[in-house]
């Protein structure tokens, strides 16, 4: 059985329309430098509010991959 070591790293998505938009946005942008995705666990959610109105949706996503083997 071979054995595995992954990274954890945290991301921060946002959007201007609704949560799983952020995701997608964090995770787009991560997959671009990053290779081997494994798990991505939302961790948080907020917004961002001007005059009482919501202008960004916020997600914090904690995300794993496999550590590239030197």
């Amino acid at each position: 059985m071979s054995e595995s070591d992954y990274n954890v790293i945290e991301l921060v998505g946002t959007s201007q329309a609704s949560w799983e938009i952020s995701a997608d946005n964090a995770l787009e942008t991560a997959s671009a430098s990053l290779q081997d995705l494994r798990v991505a666990e939302i961790s948080k959610l907020d917004m961002t509010l001007e005059n009482g109105k919501i202008i960004d949706y916020r997600v914090r996503i904690k995300v794993s991959f496999k550590h590239a083997a030197d």
